[in-house]
């Protein structure tokens, strides 16, 4: 029996165990198993690595970056990226792969028209690396938005009606909105939204967050982060039965 699993804090409610007992499910898929190991630090990733038949994991929040220093290599996407979602075990070897970027590039894409030539990103952790990578291939233009911006980055309340006209692609890569607190969202100025705009939230849970509302609200393009979940995961599974970069 193969293992499977994510690791990350405070992780019981993941998406990822039960999309993959589905997906086993479904499909008839036999000697794999996909369980969730929560760890109060990165360090307990070592415990991990012993566990018998380990084929290989997901990682989630707050761990994609700091479980760079546990492998032996990087894809060319993740060393890129400068984060890790997926590690596959082979060899002996412990290889970090990324797979967020795969997912969010696919099911941004079709949403895409021609002024979308700019876009905000809303936080900057490890899923937002990933989105970086994949604006950079679309040939997007981005401006990183946080609390504390570091040079060249916007505050939140450096966004002017200006901004906001030329910047119609709004990506939050914060966890603001998630359940269960539902009633919050990134400060932004939504009343300068417009159907221009196309709003992308990671989150998944609730379904329509608080910020895609705001959105839709405002005649906005509005898209949530349940199918670049099913694409990274889908591209993980891909990458643990065809260890090849």
């Amino acid at each position: 029996m193969k293992q499977l699993g994510l690791i990350g804090r405070n992780i019981s409610y993941s998406f990822s165990k039960g999309y993959f007992a589905e997906k086993f499910k479904n499909e008839n898929i036999v000697g794999f198993t996909y369980d969730v190991f929560d760890l109060q630090q990165i360090q307990d990733v070592e415990k991990v690595f012993e566990i018998d038949h380990l084929r290989g994991f997901n990682v989630t929040i707050p761990y994609k970056q700091e479980i760079i220093s546990y492998l032996d290599e990087l894809s060319p996407e993740a060393k890129a990226i400068g984060a890790v979602n997926t590690v596959l075990i082979t060899d002996g070897k412990r290889i970090g792969h990324n797979t967020d970027f795969y997912g969010f590039k696919n099911s941004i894409t079709p949403l895409l028209q021609p002024h979308h030539s700019k876009a905000l990103i809303l936080g900057f952790g490890g899923a937002a690396k990933a989105v970086v990578y994949a604006l950079e291939q679309l040939k997007i233009a981005y401006r990183i938005v946080s609390r504390n911006p570091a040079e060249n980055d916007l505050g939140y309340d450096d966004l002017t009606e200006e901004i906001m006209n030329e910047y119609s692609v709004i990506i939050n890569c914060s966890p603001v909105g998630t359940f269960p607190h539902v009633t919050q969202a990134p400060q932004i100025p939504y009343h300068l939204l417009t159907p221009n705009h196309l709003l992308y939230d990671l989150i998944y849970n609730p379904e329509v967050t608080q910020f895609l509302q705001n959105g839709l609200e405002r005649g906005a393009i509005i898209k949530n982060g349940y199918e670049m979940l099913v694409l990274q995961a889908e591209k993980s599974w891909e990458i643990w039965n065809k260890p090849t970069f």
